[in-house]
């Protein structure tokens, strides 16, 4: 299994909308997940279009619109996006779980390569299927808090500085930044 460009940007642009989702952030733009990830945003579009259609992303159209999370951060397995983007996981098609394909082997059970493979795809398996993005969004955020650098997006970009809808509610210290230092401004 080698995960592709397009396997990697799902999982980075998914990790962004986690991170954006975590400091409070409702929506997020194209422009803003590759700028930040430093992604080709008409490949990114691409990419998300999947998300969207696999239900891992909504979007919302419009001046402001952009992309958020569909469902909970802790809902979202990285061996299932990556399987959705990349396909299986498997290293022959003779090991795989959801595309089976027979090999070239006279005598698939007692093959050692596939022994061998059928090893390398539980290991692999095992850990995607083990992780949410909600694991890895925790993770991302607690390593780049200690290495005292800003959370992405944690910021509302300006058309919603610019005018507060009626009723709306200022931004508190209820991220995880906040959290973890108190009163101080990351």
């Amino acid at each position: 299994m080698k995960l592709s460009k397009k396997g990697e940007y799902a999982l980075r642009a998914l990790i962004d909308l986690g991170i954006a989702a975590m400091v409070g952030r409702k929506i997020v733009r194209v422009s803003e997940l590759a700028e930040n990830a430093k992604l080709p945003i008409k490949f990114l579009e691409q990419v998300m279009q999947q998300l969207r259609e696999a239900g891992y992303v909504a979007s919302e159209r419009g001046k402001y619109g952009g992309y958020r999370l569909a469902q909970p951060a802790k809902q979202i397995v990285i061996g299932q996006v990556i399987r959705l983007i990349d396909g299986p996981l498997a290293p022959i098609g003779c090991v795989s779980q959801t595309a089976y394909t027979r090999c070239s082997c006279p005598d698939e059970s007692h093959c050692g390569l596939r022994m061998v493979m059928l090893d390398v795809r539980n290991a692999i398996s095992g850990i995607l299927d083990r992780y949410t993005l909600a694991d890895v969004v925790e993770v991302t955020t607690r390593k780049m808090l200690r290495d005292g650098l800003p959370l992405p997006f944690s910021t509302p970009p300006a058309h919603e500085l610019a005018r507060p809808k009626r009723g709306a509610k200022a931004l508190t210290g209820d991220g995880l930044g906040h959290q973890l230092l108190g009163d101080y401004t990351i």
